[in-house]
């Protein structure tokens, strides 16, 4: 993917201010897109990965549900449509009072990875269908998620045990093979464990009818931190999940269910900031070495918070033929780590001016869930969705949300 597409570029160049635009069409076109690749498979959307209304809108009206990490989204995608059947927590980690609220609007479907969760909502959703999540190694992500959530497969057994003897339905098993999932191995590692442990749970008289193959489909725009592009390759994962689902549906002793949680993959690069240069400056470090550097309006707290593992691929549309130079790119903060992946230099013109418009790619994803309010005083930015027609939604801007 070399640069936004037609509705994406066309909106940015209409655009003066420095704001996020989301395309609605290209979110809504993935979707159909994986739908095809993964027929049969329920989709929840993972609504932390890009919380505006409108994206969940126009989702939940294809069909999609929802992952939701907390009650405040399980109320936003209640609004937004989506019915409790289609939601689930997501989130092994919960309050009694958050589990307490959830079920008093309806969800039934729970993540979990412990007994003291499962005795949580044994005492506080009775009833609840529960899924237990399995540890993974996160290799091969750029995010391995690795540590605070999921098990191990003989944990497993024991919660799912421990919850159908608390009155709980042992309704599944989930993985998470880390965000931007960069090699199809690691789904076929995560699948081959999945049967080991529905195995071992139909030796207990367990039976579960769902598996949740979570998320970490990759976006197609990023850059490395070196600045090479990424290439995932996503027809090998597509060919990976397909088998592996029906392998795994030929040896169950039901017929299960299959449940996916796009977030990144559906909304990343169909996302783009525009932005401006505040300062291309030239500074020595303690060695004497020369150093450019190229401070933007926008960094790591209002919009860029993944600078740090990717480099977001950067269009200067006024200055498109200028001389580069090899220069750090950094956000407005006084902050250290407010810079593009550790300090990597990219290409930048070496005549960029203070003012000049810089659109920064693939930036869909995790944009709006990561904003401060005002660190050091910068603004969140505002948001502006564009549709296949050309129409622009309002200006929005984080607050605003539910």
């Amino acid at each position: 993917m070399n640069g936004p597409g037609t509705r994406l570029r066309t909106a940015l160049a209409a655009t003066d201010d420095d704001r996020l635009l989301l395309d609605l069409t290209g979110i809504e076109e993935r979707y159909d897109a994986l739908i095809r690749e993964l027929p049969g498979t329920d989709v929840r959307f993972a609504l932390k990965a890009c919380p505006a209304d409108e994206v969940l809108t126009r989702l939940a009206r294809r069909g999609a549900g929802v992952d939701a990490a907390s009650p405040r989204e399980i109320t936003q995608a209640l609004t937004a449509g989506v019915p409790p059947a289609r939601i689930h927590y997501g989130n092994t980690v919960k309050s009694d009072h958050d589990i307490a609220r959830a079920h008093r609007l309806g969800i039934t479907d729970f993540a979990t990875d412990s007994a003291e969760d499962v005795a949580a909502l044994a005492a506080h959703a009775p009833g609840a269908r529960v899924f237990c999540r399995l540890a993974t190694d996160g290799d091969g992500a750029l995010w391995g998620l690795t540590g605070k959530n999921g098990c191990s497969a003989e944990d497993a057994v024991r919660v799912l045990e421990t919850a159908r003897d608390a009155g709980l339905t042992p309704a599944g098993l989930s993985v998470h093979v880390g965000s931007q999932q960069m090699t199809a191995g690691a789904w076929r590692t995560a699948l081959d464990r999945l049967a080991a442990v529905l195995t071992a749970l139909r030796h207990r008289g367990i039976t579960p009818d769902h598996l949740n193959l979570g998320g970490g489909l990759p976006a197609l725009g990023y850059r490395d931190r070196h600045g090479r592009d990424l290439d995932p390759p996503l027809d090998k994962i597509f060919a990976v999940l397909r088998e592996g689902m029906r392998h795994l549906s030929d040896a169950a002793a039901r017929p299960l269910d299959f449940r996916i949680e796009p977030g990144r993959h559906l909304v990343a690069d169909h996302g783009a900031i525009r932005a401006h240069v505040s300062r291309l400056a030239t500074r020595r470090a303690p060695d004497g070495t020369p150093r450019h550097w190229l401070y933007l309006s926008c960094g790591k707290f209002n919009g860029l918070y993944e600078m740090d593992a990717v480099q977001y691929r950067l269009v200067f549309p006024t200055r498109p033929d200028s001389r580069t130079v090899p220069a750090v790119v950094a956000g407005p903060t006084c902050d250290s780590d407010d810079a593009f992946s550790s300090g990597h230099p990219v290409p930048v013109p070496a005549d960029a001016a203070s003012g000049d418009p810089v659109w920064i790619l693939s930036t869909g994803a995790y944009a709006l869930s990561y904003m401060t309010r005002q660190f050091n005083g910068f603004d969140p930015l505002p948001y502006t969705c564009v549709t296949g027609d050309g129409a622009r939604a309002p200006e929005r801007r984080p607050a605003d949300e539910t």
